[in-house]
């Protein structure tokens, strides 16, 4: 006797060996035997073979009309050797009852299953429905199909075109389109960005760089929706002076200007005037809801993405020849020893002369002609004198920085500038400490650190970046953080340092500004007034987001000053390059800040200068592969102590992320970023 059964849902044939109660023994044509219960047994039969009924079973399946069956079935449940009789006009054979067997079973859609050998015929609304949505997948299916070849022919279906950027960056991977990308990549064995480069739905490797930040962090664009311009109260007082700024020629938010003035006395008082958005826009208003949005300027070579609209930045930028709304920060100082004998906070309108311009200056403004007096510049004698207070500013920070435990700062290292015009990208060197940079750094970290002491002594509490060893006493590695509350910065060398020198630039300094205008113009009753108290839930927020929002910003920066660098590498035909070792297996290249790793590397001590071949660079996944070819002496280092480096994966030799300050960030945070890249923590 031969039988066929249904097992883990699947159907079976057999002839029996044996049987023993509710269980048969049954042998297989493979030769395997089984165990099978009665219950699951749906046919016994003596002919055909078991293999034979099997393949007969198969043919008479295929030719099964489903919707006549359908038809057939009526409403009710039945079993299958009911439907067959009605199907096939007589009791069916077993290759029949067989066939019909695999037929019910593979038609889920028209056949419910209630039980071994039992089913129901489908409702016709849920039937019709069923069979909507199998010919809607097969139409899918043709359309998918064509979308791969359309890819594979690095063409971009028309479909694609304006989700491209969700394809790539938040896929829906239920999606034809997805599904199409992804078979199209596993065929041509590359990836989603590659094809999409190569089909045209990104027009280069910078623009996939760019649409992946701003669909992260800018989803609704970079542009600025209408808003009023805010005014400055119109009663200010003006200032008596006339300010210069120092800036990079590529800057349009001039935060910051300086103005000295002899007094009678001897004395001398300079004074640092920071652009004051803050006496026009107010809390909660529509300029102040974007700029909490952005939280930032986001700063890449040869282009930014401005904090604030270029109307608002142009109605409050310390522009020369206008006279700007600023908050100023006096500083009466003797000469003589350079001691700061008074501070004065007032807000106040400043007559700007000029704006001086580092690439108008560098190459006549150094600490030679400083010193000799040589040389015919605007400003020159200004200059001179901030040159000397910066000086002693810094030694005096130094002290300070020793005083906690840490060596004083190298200024032999040399930073890197980008200027990117018409795509074609310049990096120049400049060594860390010039005095224009060393002028602008020291004044702007005076005045954070004396306002945020300014907010501390009459209890008003602000934004504060504070530095400092974690857990772990003096092996701990150095964080910063942002804080609500007065904390030394140790790297910089300050008892507190509180960022309030870009208004226009940065989120922090305008909240800063609002609380230092608060203490400016109402003193001792300060706390009642300023827009934020202490422990203020919105305060923490703020600071919350802006760590966020600093941290992307700055990882966005760093790619595309990757990328720069790896565009460098092709511009200038770069087949051998020079680098140095910043420690074991990571160097950085001499002419421009690309640092990699290189697996195997010889030891050499950290300085020491190295030739490599440039063997391949890929500008989308920003990697580099070079080859060792030797290892010169050690040279003069241009290295500081504090430049760190990051292990990038594991690849022949790959760029790892380096923040180098844009010529057009804040000098305080050119500082800041010199002394220790930041890894904000609340």
């Amino acid at each position: 006797m031969n039988v066929f059964f249904e097992e883990s849902g699947d159907f079976k044939v057999g002839t029996v060996l044996s049987q023993a109660g509710e269980a048969y023994q049954v042998e297989m044509a493979s030769g395997k035997r089984s165990k099978v219960k009665a219950k699951d047994v749906l046919l016994q039969y003596e002919k055909p073979a078991p293999e034979e009924l099997l393949a007969q079973a198969k043919a008479v399946a295929a030719d099964v009309d489903l919707d006549f069956l359908w038809e057939v079935a009526g409403q009710e449940e039945f079993g299958f050797a009911e439907l067959g009789a009605e199907y096939f006009g007589h009791a069916p054979l077993p290759h029949e009852a067989a066939g019909l067997i695999l037929a019910l079973h593979s038609a889920p859609v028209y056949f419910y299953k209630k039980g071994r050998g039992r089913y129901k015929a489908a409702p016709e609304q849920s039937l019709q429905a069923a069979l909507a949505g199998i010919e809607k997948k097969k139409q899918q299916a043709l359309v998918q199909a064509q979308y791969v070849e359309e890819l594979k022919a690095n063409k971009l279906p028309a479909a694609m075109a304006n989700i491209v950027q969700q394809l790539l960056f938040k896929p829906d991977k239920n999606t034809i389109e997805y599904k199409a990308l992804e078979a199209a990549c596993n065929e041509l064995h590359t990836t989603p960005q590659r094809l999409m480069l190569a089909a045209g739905g990104i027009g280069s490797a910078k623009e996939l760089h760019m649409a992946k930040f701003l669909f992260e962090n800018f989803p609704r664009g970079a542009g600025f929706p209408d808003v009023p311009v805010p005014v400055a109260p119109k009663d200010l007082p003006v200032a008596a002076v006339e300010a210069f700024s120092i800036d990079d020629v590529t800057t349009t938010e001039i935060d910051d200007a300086f103005s000295i003035t002899h007094l009678d006395d001897g004395k001398v008082r300079i004074g640092i005037h920071i652009a004051a958005p803050g006496l026009g826009i107010r809390i909660d208003d529509a300029v102040d809801k974007i700029a909490r949005a952005r939280m930032s300027t986001v700063y890449m070579p040869g282009d930014k993405i401005t904090m604030l609209p270029d109307a608002i930045v142009e109605a409050f930028t310390l522009a020369e020849g206008k006279t700007c709304p600023a908050l100023s920060l006096y500083a009466t100082l003797d000469p003589s020893d350079w001691s700061v004998i008074s501070t004065e906070t007032r807000a106040e309108l400043v007559p700007i002369a000029n704006n001086l311009r580092h690439n108008d200056l560098d190459d006549v403004v150094n600490e030679e002609t400083l010193a000799s007096g040589e040389g015919e510049y605007p400003r020159k004698a200004e200059l001179t004198l901030l040159w000397a207070w910066a000086q002693h500013l810094e030694a005096g920070r130094m002290v300070k920085r020793e005083a906690f435990g840490l060596k004083p700062e190298q200024n032999n290292r040399v930073d890197f500038n980008f200027y990117v015009e018409d795509d074609v990208v310049t990096v120049s060197r400049r060594k860390r400490g010039a005095p224009l940079d060393k002028i602008v750094a020291e004044l702007m970290i005076f005045a954070n650190s004396t306002w945020g002491k300014l907010m501390h002594d009459h209890g008003v509490p602000g934004i504060y970046r504070s530095q400092g060893r974690g857990v772990g006493g003096w092996n701990a590695k150095m964080q910063v953080r942002m804080l609500t509350h007065a904390a030394p910065h140790e790297g910089l060398g300050v008892d507190q340092y509180a960022w309030s020198t870009s208004p226009l630039r940065r989120y922090t300094d305008l909240v800063n500004q609002w609380q230092i205008i608060a203490v400016a113009e109402k003193g001792v009753m300060a706390p009642l007034v300023a827009p934020f108290k202490h422990k203020d839930a919105n305060l923490f927020a703020i600071v919350s987001a802006f760590d966020a929002a600093y941290a992307a910003y700055a990882d966005h920066q760093s790619n595309m000053e990757r990328y720069w660098c790896l565009r460098w590498l092709g511009q200038e035909d770069k087949k051998q390059v020079e680098a140095v070792v910043l420690k074991d297996e990571v160097l950085r290249l001499t002419d421009i800040p690309l640092v990699i790793r290189l697996p195997g590397m010889p030891s050499a001590p950290r300085g020491a200068a190295v030739k490599l071949d440039v063997l391949r660079w890929d500008e989308v996944d920003l990697s580099i592969e070079t080859r060792l070819l030797e290892i010169e002496a050690a040279a003069p280092s241009d290295l500081g102590e504090d430049e760190e480096e990051e292990a990038g994966p594991e690849v022949v030799a790959e760029t790892l992320p380096e923040l180098v300050p844009d010529p057009d960030q804040p000098a305080d945070e050119k500082a800041e970023l010199a002394e220790t890249p930041p890894a904000a923590t609340n």
